[in-house]
């Protein structure tokens, strides 16, 4: 044996290690290296479920789906652009970014129509319950009608025709002479029942608004308002109805859907929307007031047809 076996046999007999320990040793070192492995299995399993807790979080949640929905958003805005511009996110000469394109290079160019109104002379208070699907009075102006550049009455001054022959008051050229108060002499009377007259503005026209002053004097509301526009002076030809408040088809028109209305100095404007046509055919028949049926002025706002 050498020295330093000798030496180690020494050193175990001294400290008292026997190298054949009995079973409650054994025991003993078994049951505190099971405990060292449970204490270190515990805390594993316990970083686990607090990972698992925070990945179960609403808030964790929540922050997630922001941060895909922002990737989304942001990898979309990057192919809109790169499409607008041929595969180029900046914008160059021949391909100008739309979103700094001016709003007046991409709308028509509109402005406020002028419409020159009477003065309020109106006095009394409208009946209204003698009058079905009434539309509610406003205490506020009307707001401006914007139309193309350019755009005037067209009607000022135009031939006027009317199924009445003989008007009871006034001359028929008085709705387009531009009169549009309501001293005595500045209206037309035509017989009761139902009435039209129409207008020719001599040439096709591009019609935005039609505005209407029946008799704005008095608080009435005039019955079987009709609006329609035509090409031949029979109307037979591309015949269109802009406005109809007939709610029983009194006149024949068909039933209305607009409503009834008061009459104001403003008058009543009828949006045309651009519609084409060379005459303008006005229907009414009776008021609240009488069975009459009355024209101050009737306007035409457009431009020649191209």
């Amino acid at each position: 044996m050498s020295k330093a076996n000798c030496n180690l046999e020494e050193l175990i007999h001294r400290v008292g290690i026997d190298s054949e320990p009995d079973p409650a040793h054994k025991a003993k070192l078994r049951w505190q290296m099971l405990l060292a492995f449970n204490r270190t299995a515990y805390r594993r399993a316990s970083w686990q479920n607090i990972g698992r807790t925070i990945m179960k979080s609403p808030l964790t949640k929540l922050t997630a789906a922001l941060a895909a929905a922002a990737v989304l958003i942001i990898v979309t805005i990057i192919g809109i652009q790169r499409l607008g511009s041929g595969g180029s996110t900046t914008p160059t000469a021949d391909s100008p970014n739309p979103m700094a394109t001016p709003q007046h290079q991409q709308d028509p160019e509109l402005a406020p129509v002028d419409i020159e109104l009477p003065m309020p002379v109106q006095g009394g208070t409208l009946e209204d319950h003698r009058v079905p699907n009434l539309e509610k009075a406003s205490d506020k102006k009307r707001p401006p009608f914007l139309a193309p550049v350019g755009t005037k009455n067209v009607a000022l001054g135009k031939p006027v025709s009317s199924t009445d022959e003989e008007t009871i008051i006034g001359e028929i050229e008085m709705i387009t002479d531009g009169d549009k108060e309501t001293a005595d002499g500045s209206y037309v009377e035509l017989g009761p029942f139902a009435q039209h007259v129409t207008i020719d503005l001599e040439s096709g026209h591009n019609i935005y608004a039609v505005v209407i002053w029946h008799y704005h004097k008095q608080p009435v509301v005039y019955f079987d308002v009709a609006v329609q526009v035509a090409d031949d002076r029979d109307f037979i030809e591309n015949v269109r109805t802009i406005f109809n408040n007939d709610i029983d088809n009194s006149i024949g028109l068909g039933v209305g859907r607009d409503m009834h209305y008061g009459e104001t100095y403003e008058g009543k404007l009828i949006d045309a929307k651009g519609i084409q046509a060379r005459y303008v055919r006005l229907h009414s028949a009776g008021s609240t007031s009488n069975g009459m049926n009355h024209y101050i002025e009737v306007e035409v706002y457009g431009k020649p047809a191209e």
